[in-house]
């Protein structure tokens, strides 16, 4: 077993996160282990590298205000540049349905002192985003200081911080089993229940890309169709293609989600599928997508930072704070008792729209 007194269960970017902060705190004894051979053989590598505020419940405004905080900081406190990019992202709806939860979404983050999301009609939405087919659009939310980051970037930085520090990373590591002298915190990302029992399940998705063009332009806002996911980017020179959809069959999944993207952005018509850079990732999914942060209710020296539910990297930062907060102080600096981990025991799952 690792001789720290405090391990953490996974060196991904929520791991490295807490493991930096517990350590800028003094915190000496501390170990990370993972089962992957390297840093970042996880779920991080495979992030699109998305960041916004743009959600529909308050825990996740929260989670986002505080992270891009720390975002604007990283530079000056973990000595590597998180690739901060505020192009925006431009929520566009088709039906009243998605627009009115759209509107509710902005509404939740103005009620968290979040003014920065406003509402667009059809013709600023094509302002905005000029390559798009608007026919079937009705309008939209943009926040022009939602963006883009670098995961493996924050990743190394957390990680190579922490190491100056003096935490130790221990790779090809099982932690089982649990020591109740050491204080743990899971943070195995898409394999966290085979470290402990938490209602976390692995979610495939994948990621269509196209050979390197100058279609679109590397600015372009993330632009996201809220009545069905589809929702597409630039990134290092390549346009990536998602769409929240599991089906069987890879090849039926890749043609769809072509289709959706050369009927909605025409300049993709003649851009061709470059398959040996498509790659698939793990989401790892909780019962209510959303986190599970807190002290385990039934081992309680085993602290979860499990269940991101796809906005792990985004929400790092502020994640590995406050695990290290209640570590070391017993209470956060920031409300996430929404989060806390026996919420699902109590029946008080989190209602409200994630906006994906």
């Amino acid at each position: 077993m690792p001789d720290g007194r405090i391990v953490i269960a996974g060196a991904g970017v929520i791991g490295c996160s807490v493991a930096w902060h517990l350590a800028v705190r003094g915190r000496d004894d501390i170990v990370v282990i993972d089962r992957h051979q390297s840093l970042g053989g996880g779920s991080t590598a495979q992030a699109t590298g998305g960041f916004r505020t743009q959600f529909g419940t308050a825990v996740n405004v929260r989670l986002s205000m505080l992270s891009r905080q720390k975002l604007l900081h990283f530079r000056e406190e973990v000595g590597v540049d998180p690739g901060y990019q505020p192009s925006g992202y431009l929520f566009l709806a088709n039906t009243q349905n998605a627009l009115a939860e759209l509107r509710s979404a902005r509404d939740v983050q103005r009620a968290c002192g979040f003014t920065e999301t406003r509402m667009v009609g059809r013709d600023e939405a094509l302002a905005l985003n000029p390559y798009i087919e608007g026919s079937d659009i009705i309008g939209g939310s943009f926040c022009p200081t939602d963006g883009f980051i670098r995961p493996m970037e924050i990743l190394r930085g957390y990680a190579e911080a922490a190491q100056r520090l003096g935490v130790r990373f221990e790779f090809g590591h099982d932690a089982r089993p649990l020591d109740p002298a050491v204080t743990y915190v899971n943070a195995a990302g898409a394999w966290a229940a085979e470290f402990c029992d938490v209602p976390v399940t692995p979610l495939r998705r994948r990621v269509a890309c196209t050979f390197t063009t100058d279609a679109l332009p590397p600015d372009m806002p993330m632009t996201i169709w809220a009545d069905d996911g589809f929702h597409t980017r630039v990134r290092e020179g390549r346009v990536l293609l998602l769409w929240p959809d599991t089906p069987p069959d890879d090849e039926i999944w890749m043609d769809e989600v072509v289709d959706r993207a050369k009927k909605r952005i025409p300049l993709l018509r003649n851009a061709a599928i470059d398959t040996d850079h498509c790659w698939s990732g793990l989401y790892e999914m909780s019962p209510d997508r959303h986190a599970i942060v807190g002290r385990h209710p039934r081992m309680p020296n085993v602290y979860l930072a499990n269940g991101s539910s796809g906005h792990g990297v985004m929400h790092s930062p502020a994640i590995g704070q406050l695990i290290a907060e209640m570590i070391l102080d017993g209470t956060t600096s920031v409300d996430v008792s929404d989060l806390r981990p026996s919420r699902f025991e109590e029946g008080q799952l989190i209602e409200g729209p994630t906006l994906l």
